[in-house]
């Protein structure tokens, strides 16, 4: 049943991207933005806990996922370092993420060819 909601949740945050994208004059980066930081104030709310809870990796892996491991990454750091864990709190939480996309992007472009369009 875990794989179900995982699959709901996750498709319904796709679709309802797909339909910003679709009837909005909304720009995909303006979107993605949105989904973080979307991710941030249900976190810091603490309203995405029971939704991360029931959707898994449906709810995790996505952009608001993202946004939300930020807010729970400086809430943790300001518990132990104060002041200071509002800086250091939200990429000491997803470096592992940040790193791994840079690796890859890396590794895209060096393998990877552009062309020029005709």
């Amino acid at each position: 049943m875990s794989f179900f909601y995982a699959f709901v949740i996750g498709g319904g945050l796709c679709a309802i991207g797909q339909l910003l994208i679709d009837k909005t004059s909304l720009t995909p980066a303006k979107i993605l933005v949105s989904y973080v930081t979307a991710g941030v104030l249900l976190g810091a709310a603490g309203l995405y806990a029971p939704i991360k809870d029931l959707g898994g990796a449906g709810a995790t892996v996505p952009l608001t996922g993202f946004g939300n491991a930020i807010a729970e990454g400086v809430f943790e750091a300001v518990d132990r370092e104060g002041f200071i864990g509002i800086f250091s709190g939200g990429l000491g939480s997803c470096a592992a993420g940040i790193t791994a996309a840079m690796v890859f992007s890396f590794i895209a472009g060096v393998f990877g060819r552009s062309r020029q369009k005709a």
